[in-house]
């Protein structure tokens, strides 16, 4: 019997990549979650766009329309009920959430950080990596906490910092490796392969993780169509 697919619910600010990965990967009914809604609290978001052009209904919840950031938050976890979601990826999302909505949608949350997490939390997160000179840079998938850019790491993708780097010239590099990146951790969580408990990440037995330390780190195919320094992006769940 084929098991229910997860009802997702994209949250997102602007153009939208990742939700647009999310989507497309989402158009096969084999991937073990559905995209039934995409939320944005900025009403020009050009992400929005992007989803009703795929069919997927989406809603405009803006913060200047509410008291205060409980109420806002409240009008997007009623829009989620609307919804029926089961699982809730930001996509660019640029807003800081309550503690009360993250701890009620605790470990069916998720979020993606274009930085190798603990570093860079917050804003530009290219610019500053680039300032401290560090070699290797990435992005992280995380569940969702009442602290910023802080809850337990799902997966993460590396890759290089090149000496001619600018911030545009990184921010393509790690863009590439956060689409696939937030599939994988999305189809993951929906297969019910890795889930949050007592603020830790636990992977599901048999999740198909390699635990020697030699081969855990893999890159997917589509990283290494080309020979070139592409090819060096890897991801760890």
């Amino acid at each position: 019997m084929k098991t229910a697919r997860k009802r997702t619910v994209v949250l997102i600010s602007g153009r939208g990549s990742n939700m647009a990965a999310l989507i497309e990967a989402a158009s096969d009914t084999g991937y073990p979650a559905e995209i039934v809604g995409v939320i944005s609290d900025q009403p020009d978001a050009h992400g929005l766009r992007v989803a009703a052009a795929r069919g997927i209904p989406t809603r405009t919840i803006v913060r200047g329309d509410y008291a205060s950031k409980a109420h806002h938050d409240a009008a997007i976890d009623a829009a989620l009920n609307g919804f029926n979601a089961e699982i809730v990826a930001l996509a660019g999302y640029m807003r800081l959430l309550t503690a009360g909505f993250a701890e009620k949608w605790a470990g069916r949350m998720i979020n993606i950080h274009p930085s190798l997490l603990p570093s860079f939390k917050g804003l530009e997160p290219h610019r500053r990596a680039l300032e401290a000179g560090v070699k290797v840079h990435g992005c992280t998938v995380h569940f969702v906490t009442p602290e910023m850019d802080d809850g337990p790491i799902i997966a993460q993708a590396a890759v290089p910092v090149l000496a001619g780097d600018d911030e545009a010239s990184l921010v393509a590099r790690v863009l590439k490796a956060e689409h696939p990146l937030y599939v994988l951790a999305l189809k993951m969580l929906a297969e019910g392969k890795v889930a949050m408990e007592d603020g830790k990440v636990r992977f599901a037995a048999g999740a198909g993780l390699v635990e020697n330390a030699d081969t855990i780190l893999f890159s997917p195919a589509d990283l290494r169509d080309e020979v070139d320094l592409e090819a060096l992006a890897r991801f760890t769940p």
